[in-house]
């Protein structure tokens, strides 16, 4: 069988509360970074997540 070609990324929270969100990403079609207006439960507020590294 082939293998998954979607990865899995971390969504940070641009507010510095330690927030991210989980979701799953395929390269070949999404090149560039990216960012979401979702809501911080920590910061009580709409703010961007921008796209970073699982470890």
């Amino acid at each position: 069988m082939a293998k998954s070609v979607t990865q899995w990324i971390k969504l940070v929270s641009t507010a510095d509360t330690g927030y991210f969100y989980v979701i799953k990403k395929n390269p070949r079609n999404q090149t560039e970074k990216m960012a979401f207006r979702k809501y911080d439960p920590r910061a009580r507020k709409h703010v961007e997540f921008k796209e970073a590294k699982m470890k």
